[in-house]
């Protein structure tokens, strides 16, 4: 749930709602705190039937198909009204390709490894695995310096980038850095390893009995383990997908508040959820066992979402929060005073992983008075000044656009001269850098801006 955008997820909930009875949508525009009533009131009424059996989520006889059946930062300067809530055409086309270089330029890493790196995410097929032999990898860089382990460790590191496991070798491998990601305390995690690591052809073939019986594990054990399993993705490059342009909701406000820029999630984006009170009371007075556990079956589900939905809100916010309290200088004055901040920074100040992190802050998106942008536009690589300090990609960029917009049309600056500006100001970087940034601008170089005056 956390992955999915706003239009995805009202996709998601409405679904829901039809094929759910036991969930209901709240009126958004009722009284706050009447609705927080009525909600943990309707959560409460419900606690016994919870404690009875619930039907088991997955079968043993459910086959391996069916165990898996499973935009580019902008902001237009636009200075809307607080009381506006603008939904704008984005572009979401961002490949997976796209979205690993992102993260490969917020990782710190050599200019060799990132050489690595790059060389990694080029041979990452749609569905997120390796298509080359690391052997390959080294021929293609060209490099004699670099050998084997250096290739392993930078790869290590892209299959833990989101969505984790990516680069894997094969299923088994992504499946197992998948799990390598879960805190060890897990339950079922080690029957789990067993089984992609050593049964994953029984498992494949749904051979239940057999993998019963090699692996020494009792069927609800087996159950479990399967559940775990079940939860981890076999095709994990295809959770990013290029698509349309399509229409954006803000997730996230943004406002000043008392001379601070705050944060608050956009209630009128997702609706809210409660269980429907009248047919949770069926379930101890169903008139068959069926019709008990339909309703048991639906609770379940229902409390499951709702308590998925919040855990999602809760983390959006939080990270959201985070985000604009390290870049407040960027909301009171613009692009060139964005902070230098990677994907480490927000996940040690909320505690959380770094992969939640880029899954929580992609397709998220934040309304200000500046106008709207993703949440993962506010990071941007750390680039060092002459005076010991960092400035962000993302603020000198904007400096390099100012500087070429106030030139003289006669004699455009050249990417040396705005080198050497930078350099004026402190901000030490390569030729080739802002040659980069330019291009990024897609502003064409000082020889044909002459042209074009």
């Amino acid at each position: 749930m956390l992955q999915l955008s706003t239009l995805e997820l009202q996709q998601e909930l409405q679904q829901a709602l039809e094929s759910n009875p036991l969930l209901e949508q709240t009126d958004l525009h009722d009284e706050v705190e009447a609705k927080e009533v009525e909600d943990r009131e309707s959560l409460d009424t419900v606690d016994a039937l919870e404690q009875k059996e619930m039907p088991d989520e997955l079968p043993l006889d459910a086959s391996w198909d069916e165990i898996y059946t499973a935009g580019t930062p902008s902001g237009n300067g636009v200075d809307y009204q607080d009381d506006e809530l603008p939904v704008y055409q984005g572009e979401t086309t961002q490949t997976l390709q796209d979205y690993l270089m992102w993260q490969v330029e917020l990782t710190p890493f050599t200019d060799t490894d990132r050489a690595i790196a790059t060389s990694i995410v080029d041979a990452v097929d749609d569905t997120g695995y390796l298509t080359i032999q690391i052997e390959d990898i080294v021929d293609s860089i060209g490099d004699d310096e670099i050998g084997l382990e250096e290739v392993e460790a930078v790869l290590k590191r892209i299959q833990r980038f989101d969505p984790v496991g990516v680069a894997a070798k094969d299923l088994r491998d992504c499946l197992l850095i998948q799990l390598s990601q879960f805190a060890k305390e897990t339950p079922w995690l080690e029957e789990a390893r067993l089984i992609i690591s050593d049964h994953l052809d029984l498992l494949a073939n749904h051979d239940f009995r057999t993998l019963m019986r090699v692996t020494r594990l009792k069927e609800e054990v087996l159950k479990e383990a399967v559940n775990l399993i079940q939860s981890l993705d076999p095709r994990p490059g295809q959770s990013i997908q290029t698509s349309e342009p399509e229409y954006v909701i803000p997730d996230v406000l943004v406002r000043k508040v008392s001379g601070r820029w705050t944060v608050e999630l956009n209630a009128d984006s997702i609706p809210r959820l409660k269980i429907n009170q009248q047919y949770a009371a069926m379930g101890n007075s169903a008139r068959n066992d069926a019709d008990g556990q339909y309703i048991r079956s639906n609770l379940q589900e229902a409390r499951w979402l709702i308590k998925s939905l919040e855990s999602r809100n809760d983390t959006l916010l939080r990270v959201s929060r985070c985000i604009v309290e390290q870049q407040q200088a960027f909301f009171e004055q613009g692009e060139e005073y964005m902070k230098p901040m990677v994907l480490a920074d927000i996940a040690q100040a909320v505690e959380m992983h770094e992969s939640t992190i880029s899954r929580v802050t992609t397709q998220k998106y934040l309304h200000s008075p500046r106008g709207i942008f993703e949440l993962k536009y506010f990071f941007s690589s750390h680039v060092n000044t002459e005076g010991g300090g960092e400035a962000s990609s993302t603020a000198i960029r904007a400096l390099v656009k100012k500087l070429i917009a106030a030139e003289n049309p006669a004699k455009p600056l050249s990417d040396s001269k705005l080198t050497s500006m930078l350099s004026e100001q402190g901000i030490m970087v390569a030729r080739r850098t802002v040659a980069k940034y330019r291009e990024s601008l897609s502003i064409p170089p000082s020889n044909q801006r002459k042209q074009l005056v």
